[in-house]
Order: C-alpha cells, then structure tokens, then sequence
C-alpha cells in the first residue's frame, strides 16, 4: 500500500510507525527541501532511496507526492481489543460498517483531537485503512489503534464486562449534552445511509441525538462525531456538565 506526503510521513517518524521502505524524490530541486527529513528517516534506520519523479508519480498515482511515496507494506497494522488492558478512564468509538473512506478519515482525525483512545471496526462489510483514509487523517491514524474485530455486537458485550458503558448515537437518543461523560465510555457511530444496525443498537446502554432544527433530519457522521465527541472530552476534561 503506497501513501506519500511530508506531513503523512512526519506522523510515522513521530510514532515509529514501522513502513516497508521510503522513497525520496531524486530531482535536485526537491532534494534540498527533502535533507532534514531524509537524515530523521536515515536517523531512526528506516529503509529508504531515491528515485525519478516519474517512478513516484507512478506509485503515488498523482503529481502531489511532495517528493516521498511511502510503501507501508500490503495490510495496515490493525490491533486487538488487548491494547486497551489496564487503561483507566477508557474513551473509545466504534464504528457500524462505515462505507465512506473521507467519513472515516475524518473521523480518526477528531477522535486524535479528541484524545479517544482506541476505534473499533468490523472485520466485514465496512471499508478499512485505505490510502485515502490516510490522507484524510492527515496521517493522524498513526497515532491512535484501530481494532478490527469480527462481531460489534460481541464486543460490545465484552466492553460491558470491563465496565464500559456504550452509547449509541441515534435520533431517538437522548440529547447529548444531557449525558454524563465521565468513567470508561464508549461512543458507536453508524452507517452513512442506515445508522447503526438493530441488533448492534440493541447492546448499547443508551442512545444519544444531537436535536436539529428547520427540519434538517441528520447530520453527516463525521459531523455528528465531532460533535458529540468534543462534549464528552469538554466533560471529562473539566470533570462536569457545563
């Protein structure tokens, strides 16, 4: 899988993200702009080389590289629901078969600014980590552990018994500057066109909205999880309803 860009590749020099090999733009007039970052990839004992424009344009299948085309290997580095072990005061999202690569980009993007700990995905008939759910996070998806299991609503289950408790956005929620946010929460978003499933909403806690006004029925999710997200990080920030 190929991404490319400075800002990307500065996220996986930050984190240590590890990548199958770097490629740096040949051409003398990008070269100059590209020596710090090339001595912090050679610095951290990243493979890497040079090559023509043409052969990164190829790979990046744009012009717009900015001279580095990352190959980060065939399959993105997923975790399991392990890496949250031990972890006090758990902020989590789970996503219900996301279908659009921009929504989830941008979603991984506010739940970093969020300071979410972990986002949990199906395993099926949702989309994955793409080149261009990268570049919509601008490379923020480094930061923070997507979990890929194979039943939400098992999950779900399992987070119950860890003391989490599961909110479900959803029109007939409850509005969600009326919950508390503080303890181990978890925050489901789902599907563009549907919502989130039945049987997946049947395991949530409880359910959240966001009211609307002038008849304006939703909200794109990404919207609706910045929204929501930000309240319960303000909560737990300032450990009150303000």
């Amino acid at each position: 899988m190929y991404i490319y860009g400075k800002n990307i590749l500065k996220e996986i020099i930050e984190t240590r993200y590890p990548v199958k090999h770097i490629f740096f733009s040949s051409s003398k007039t990008e070269r100059g702009s590209l020596k710090e970052i090339v001595e912090d990839v050679a610095n951290l004992g990243y493979s890497y080389s040079f090559s023509p424009n043409e052969v990164l344009e190829k790979m990046a299948l744009t012009s717009k590289h900015q001279g580095i085309v990352i190959d980060i290997g065939n399959d993105f580095k997923y975790e399991n629901l392990d890496i949250i072990e031990g972890k006090e005061k758990l902020f989590l999202v789970i996503l219900d078969q996301i279908q659009d690569p921009h929504n989830f980009g941008a979603i991984v993007r506010t739940s970093v600014a969020a300071g979410v700990d972990a986002i949990i995905i199906p395993k099926d008939n949702a989309v994955e980590v793409t080149p261009v759910v990268i570049k919509v996070s601008s490379g923020q998806i480094f930061k923070i552990p997507i979990i890929k299991v194979t039943n939400l609503s098992n999950t779900i289950e399992t987070l119950k018994k860890k003391n989490v408790w599961v909110y479900g956005a959803d029109v007939e929620g409850k509005p969600y500057y009326e919950i508390d946010w503080q303890g181990n929460i978890c925050l489901v978003f789902g599907n563009e066109g549907n919502g989130i499933r039945k049987n997946v909403k049947n395991h949530c806690d409880e359910l959240v909205s966001i009211p609307m006004f002038n008849n304006v029925e939703s909200l794109n999710v990404s919207v609706s999880a910045g929204i929501i997200l930000f309240e319960a990080k303000k909560q737990r920030t300032f450990n009150k309803q303000l």
